[in-house]
């Protein structure tokens, strides 16, 4: 990763800030990009020469200066990781608000399309990387996720696409689908009002730690690794029984959220 120029969106928190922590310990050349630039500074108050860009993903001219703003400071795009993204927790039936599903499109996948458009050209030149950092939920449905879990499964198909049309031209495509990892997502997750319900509703001291995580993440983008999930042994054996046991996966994604709720 040394003197790899990386764009990382959602950069402020969570995955995108740990990442950008251990990307800048291996020297990259970091373009960092969220919405809220006071915490942007503090991600990036150690780490040398990092360039923040205030960018909101969801308006595609914020995305292309942030681009634009990586061609000047650096010349050139190697790794592009979409990384911005919000969540859900509100079973439909309870929804009051329905626009939070344009709400959540708008950031999980446009911003993605957005982002990839105009950094695309770059990457062809550089025979660069993109990185789509999903969900477990982008491969499986989850009862209180059902615009999450849209958004994800659209922004995984659109990836999945396009590395098809960029085979011949050298750009790679990682898609890196992590189960619950510890960071600020759920707190800012969208309730049934269309507001973030400003707390979790798991114990964050169970989970995967944001750091763990993000190394696996970084392992991944250095081989070029097409799709990874990052989770328990018995969450990576979902798609495998989504295929072959789909019912059987449905009682048991229930249950674990009714036991998640208790």
């Amino acid at each position: 990763m040394k003197d790899k120029v990386v764009i990382i969106t959602g950069a402020s928190s969570g995955i995108g800030a740990e990442l950008a922590r251990q990307l800048g310990r291996m020297s990259a050349k970091l373009v960092l990009a969220a919405r809220n630039e006071e915490k942007l500074l503090a991600v990036a108050e150690h780490l040398h020469g990092a360039v923040i860009v205030p960018t909101d993903v969801t308006d595609e001219a914020q995305c292309k200066r942030l681009i634009d703003t990586a061609i000047k400071q650096f010349g050139k795009i190697d790794i592009l990781v979409n990384n911005a993204g919000i969540s859900q927790w509100a079973m439909f039936e309870d929804i009051t608000d329905i626009s939070l599903f344009k709400t959540i499109m708008d950031v999980n996948f446009h911003g993605t399309v957005y982002c990839t458009h105009h950094a695309l050209p770059h990457l062809k030149k550089s025979k660069g990387l993109i990185v789509g950092i999903s969900s477990l939920t982008g491969k499986v449905g989850v009862p209180t996720r059902t615009a999450y879990s849209a958004s994800k499964h659209a922004m995984e198909g659109f990836l999945n696409a396009l590395r098809i049309e960029q085979m011949e031209n050298g750009v790679d495509i990682s898609i890196i689908s992590p189960g619950f990892v510890q960071s600020e997502v759920r707190k800012n997750a969208i309730g049934v009002d269309g507001n973030p319900i400003g707390k979790s509703h798991l114990d964050e001291s169970s989970i995967m730690a944001v750091e763990e995580a993000v190394m696996a993440i970084i392992v991944a983008m250095e081989k070029r690794k097409r799709d990874v999930i990052i989770a328990s042994a018995r969450s990576r054996l979902m798609p495998l029984l989504k295929a072959f046991m789909p019912q059987r996966l449905d009682k048991i994604i229930l249950k674990g959220i009714k036991d998640g709720q208790s």
